[in-house]
């Protein structure tokens, strides 16, 4: 049977919110419901919020971010990039930096090779993708050091987060992804397509490689005590549903993406999955691979919020929910009646323990703010005001 209950996490004294987050992941009754991270590319509404002035985000982004979470009882952050700091205003973007495969770029050039068909994607990764892979394993089996360093930099965050805003860790689960990104839709599914046994090579090198760095993420986890928690990043749906025939997946990709979660299995780790477009077809895929939970949510694209809340994962357990106001219907369409209906109707249908509650994913300017502070304000409500 997997433990999913974290230990007292680094030898801290964590404040109220950080606890509930706590008590939370380890699917205990609690009296409030905790605020997960809010992704907010609004820099005015951060500012404003935090009580900083025009401009500040431009100048000091990691203060204005953490307090602007700060203000909205955040209580818990996993994805925490600090170095990568908001380029979209309410304009658009403010940079002008080189557009990647997935970005508009007018031709892909990979390692000298124009990605300008399936072939020229299989090219490259033989010639290329392949062997690094190869080579990667290699370095990773002989790098002793790499727990240590992953549990230092996400305690060493915990620090600047303080007692009372919990980090749970992120990018320490890796597995098997598409490479849309780096040779564009078109010509990687068409070659995803014509070459599987290409695609394969690629998965199960993959699933060798990071069962390799899994096992040293989820030492780090232990070790460090930290949260047990892990959520998995990838995406891998539209709202029509996968990107790929399901059942492709099942013969080509799930057996090494299986066998790359390992570890944290073995370790009773939680691992939850960040949902964006259609994934029904895959959720109980997930849950038989051992995920136990999700993120995220597109409601309006087919994701069954209610059924999902009522699955178990393989040993029968609840689910740990990490529900929110959707960023693409209510809050940038809707009024301040809508966002408090929507609230409602996730609390009330969401599991009876192991349920976070924030937004969908990252809200862009624009969006009302009436909305936001709607939003904020039910928050608060189902974190605190449930105690009396």
């Amino acid at each position: 049977m997997i433990n999913h209950h974290p230990p007292a996490t680094n030898h801290l004294t964590f404040g109220p919110n950080a606890r509930l987050a706590l008590d939370t992941i380890a699917m205990k009754a609690t009296n409030g419901i905790p605020t997960y991270c809010m992704f907010l590319m609004d820099m005015p509404f951060m500012e404003r919020m935090s009580g900083y002035a025009p401009g500040d985000y431009q100048t000091s982004s990691e203060r204005v971010y953490l307090d602007f979470q700060r203000a909205c009882g955040v209580c818990m952050i996993d994805q925490f990039i600090p170095d990568n700091p908001l380029t979209m205003g309410g304009h658009g973007y403010v940079d002008d930096s080189p557009k990647g495969a997935t970005e508009g770029a007018a031709q892909v050039v990979v390692d000298g090779i124009a990605i300008d068909s399936p072939e020229a994607v299989v090219e490259h990764m033989e010639r290329f993708l392949i062997p690094a892979r190869e080579k990667e394993l290699a370095v990773l089996l002989a790098d002793e050091g790499l727990s240590g360093r992953m549990r230092q930099r996400e305690l060493a965050i915990q620090q600047r987060f303080g007692p009372n805003l919990l980090k749970a860790p992120y990018g320490l689960g890796r597995f098997p992804t598409f490479h849309y990104s780096r040779y564009g839709y078109e010509n990687y599914f068409m070659a995803y397509a014509l070459y599987p046994e290409v695609m394969e090579r690629d998965f199960e090198l993959a699933g060798r490689l990071f069962e390799a760095h899994n096992r040293q993420a989820a030492r780090a986890i232990v070790d460090g005590g930290l949260p047990y928690l892990v959520r998995l990043d990838h995406d891998m749906a539209d709202s029509r549903g996968t990107l790929v025939d399901v059942r492709s997946l099942d013969r080509i990709w799930f057996p090494h993406f299986l066998r790359s979660i390992r570890p944290f299995q073995d370790a009773g780790i939680r691992l939850i999955w960040h949902c964006d477009g259609n994934l029904m077809e895959m959720v109980p895929r997930l849950l038989d691979c051992g995920l136990g939970g999700f993120q995220g949510f597109q409601y309006e694209d087919g994701m069954d919020y209610q059924r999902i809340c009522r699955m178990t994962d393989c040993d029968g357990n609840p689910l740990l929910i990490i529900a929110g106001v959707s960023v693409t219907t209510t809050l940038p369409f809707g009024t301040p009646d809508d966002v408090k209906k929507q609230l409602k109707w996730l609390v009330d249908c969401g599991p009876r323990q192991g349920l976070f509650l924030s937004v969908t994913s990252s809200v862009t300017p624009g969006t009302s703010h009436d909305n936001l502070r709607t939003l904020i304000e039910g928050l608060r409500y189902y974190r605190e005001g449930m105690k009396n």
